[in-house]
Formats: structure tokens, sequence, C-alpha cells
């Protein structure tokens, strides 16, 4: 059976189907992976991901012939998330082993600080740069436009630092 007949059942949801299509992509996955994530491991991870992601949204392939593209896209989109992800980390372990004792003071400072904001705006603070939850699906999980989402979020972020400029902090230019 042809790839694109398989995508068109797997499509309708034929897990078989969709199964065969994974076998078949395994090999082109793998490589995509294991070129952006260096890793055997975060190469297999990044698999079973793409697997479980592809599965969830096999319905929104369009057209069955470009199963294959949408497939490495969903890989490259993971592998790249992956990436800024682990980047971000390694910042944050150069600036807490920069800063040293003063850590915890930093730490309470946020912490007061985020109590000047409403709740919902610490909602959102949280969602965006502690859980990493993209704005898309903070706008999908509110209900909510994501232009509306991405205001509040530069306002909440607006007074976060108005907060830290009335105590005395190094203003941003």
């Amino acid at each position: 059976m042809s790839e694109k007949m398989l995508a068109k059942k797997a499509i309708k949801g034929d897990e078989e189907a969709f199964l065969t299509l994974m076998h078949t992509y395994e090999e082109v996955l793998y490589r995509t992976a294991f070129s952006y994530l260096k890793s055997e491991g975060d190469a297999l991870e990044a698999i079973q991901e793409v697997t479980y992601r592809a599965y969830k949204g096999i319905k929104t392939v369009k057209e069955p012939a470009y199963f294959k593209t949408w497939l490495i896209r969903i890989m490259m989109n993971y592998c790249q998330d992956v990436i800024k992800k682990s980047n971000r980390e390694v910042l944050e372990e150069r600036i807490l082993n920069i800063q040293g004792v003063t850590e915890d003071f930093t730490f309470l400072e946020l912490e007061e600080a985020l109590l000047n904001l409403s709740a919902y705006e610490r909602e959102l603070l949280h969602l965006k740069y502690f859980e990493d939850v993209k704005i898309k699906d903070i706008a999908v999980m509110w209900n909510t436009p994501e232009g509306t989402i991405k205001t509040r979020l530069h306002k909440a972020l607006r007074t976060l630092r108005a907060g830290f400029e009335e105590k005395g902090e190094v203003k941003r230019v």
C-alpha cells in the first residue's frame, strides 16, 4: 500500500496505518532529532514525544501526500523547543552561580514583587515564564485572543519592572 493511502487511512483514525507510517519514518525522524540534539537518548525521547504529538494532531493533516513533511516539521519544532529550554536552563544556572549567596534574597524580592500584581497577572507570568507555556496555548486555555494575552503579559511585566525600579534597582535603558 502506498504511503499516501496509509496517510489517508491514518487521518481517518486507522491506528495500524498510523503505526506503519511511524515505523516507515522512524529513521528519518531519528536522524533529524540526532542532528539537532546530538544525543542518542534525547533523540529517542524526541521520537516518543513526536509520535504522541502526531497521534494527537493527525486530524489536522490537510494533505496526506505531505504527511512525512508534517512529521519532520513537528520534530524540528520539538527539537528547537528542547534546545531553547536547555539554553535557558544553562543561563539560569550561570546567573545563580554568579549571584552566590544573594540568590536567596533575589528570590525573596521577586516573590514580594509578584505579590504586588493581581492574581490574574501572577498566573499569566507563572504560566509563561515558569511553566514555559506558549502564548498561543494560554490563549486557547483561557479562551482569550492571543493579542489580548500579549497585551496583558506586557502590562504585567511593565508593572513588575516598575516595582523593581521603585526599590532602586538599575533602570533599563
